[in-house]
């Protein structure tokens, strides 16, 4: 099941313990990003987050610029076998 969080519901969901993963470019990282972001691109999410995060019920944010990347990044995860995995809807813009 995907499981998305809106802006207003971010605050309160990053006071729990959250990986908050940036899977846009390293150049939109660079730009800005969420406090607290590791950035892993949504094209080497596979090979990279089981070093980053190893509990695969540990709860995990992504987010792009638009909702799209970290969508599909979501998606890798949950056939990766991560049990609690949250897409921050329509993306850092709407930050």
């Amino acid at each position: 099941m995907e499981k998305e969080i809106s802006k207003e519901e971010l605050e309160n969901f990053t006071k729990n313990e959250v990986t908050i993963i940036d899977v846009r470019s390293k150049q939109e990282y660079e730009e800005g990003h969420l406090n607290g972001a590791i950035l892993i691109p949504e094209y080497e999410i596979k090979e990279k987050i089981k070093n980053i995060v190893k509990n695969k019920n540990e709860k995990i944010l992504v987010y792009c610029s638009s909702g799209i990347r970290s969508k599909q990044a979501q998606e890798e995860l949950i056939n990766l076998g991560y049990k609690n995995v949250y897409n921050l809807k329509d993306g850092i813009v709407c930050y």
